[in-house]
């Protein structure tokens, strides 16, 4: 995939990783159409990008979904790149909550079923490009569930299924690859209840997502998550 001339859309672009991949994108010669629910955090995240754009909107709502994919197929015809990267976690403990089942639930919808159904509304556009690309942002909560994020892995488990269904469906189009990101625990607003402070900078998923667009290499291990793939 060239890293260079792409015209690209991240999801939770305002902040933590999804900023971090904007900055990163943005500084490599491509234009940067970023994504949010709040549009105060959407223009203070423009203020630190170049050549880049924003639209507002809750991608876990269906109309709204519809409503963006329609936008970036209408303004930014161009559109050949999209970065699934917006996502809900709750940190809570099993034994001391009674409505785990609506946690999951939102995390289900938002990590799993919205990414599937955006998805899918952008792709007949995708694949009209000579080069496209999915990049869907999962987790290393992927290879094993922690017990203060007791629902949150198993969305991404799913979105990993997805994920390879989706790249194995697509293989012998030659103009569009799915690649998945593994990012571990990461430095961010996202992560604090679960010690993100601990963590990784959201640059160095930035870089390595960067690194593996270059190569072609659609499976994208960050940090500790790369145990997995020796």
């Amino acid at each position: 995939m060239k890293t260079a001339g792409n015209t690209i859309f991240i999801s939770g672009g305002s902040a933590g990783i999804g900023l971090a991949i904007a900055k990163k994108l943005s500084r490599s010669g491509n234009r940067i159409i970023i994504n949010g629910r709040s549009e105060e955090r959407l223009q203070s995240a423009l203020k630190q990008l170049d050549n880049a754009a924003a639209i507002q909107g809750d991608l876990s709502e269906e109309a709204d979904r519809i409503r963006i994919a329609k936008q970036l197929k209408e303004d930014y015809p161009e559109v050949n790149l999209i970065i699934n990267n917006a996502g809900a976690a709750f940190s809570y403990l099993l034994n001391e909550t009674l409505n785990a089942h609506q946690k999951a639930a939102i995390e289900m919808n938002t990590n799993y079923l919205s990414v599937i159904h955006f998805t899918e509304l952008l792709l007949p556009h995708l694949l009209q490009k000579a080069e496209s690309a999915v990049v869907n942002i999962s987790s290393i909560a992927v290879f094993g569930s922690h017990k203060l994020l007791p629902t949150y892995g198993a969305t991404k488990a799913a979105l990993h299924s997805y994920t390879a269904a989706l790249r194995s469906t697509y293989e012998e189009e030659k103009n569009i690859q799915i690649y998945e990101v593994y990012p571990p625990l990461v430095n961010t607003e996202f992560s604090a209840e679960i010690g993100g402070v601990n963590g990784i900078s959201p640059d160095e998923v930035a870089d390595e997502l960067f690194l593996a667009l270059g190569k072609n290499q659609f499976d994208v291990p960050v940090g500790d998550s790369k145990q997995f793939f020796k």
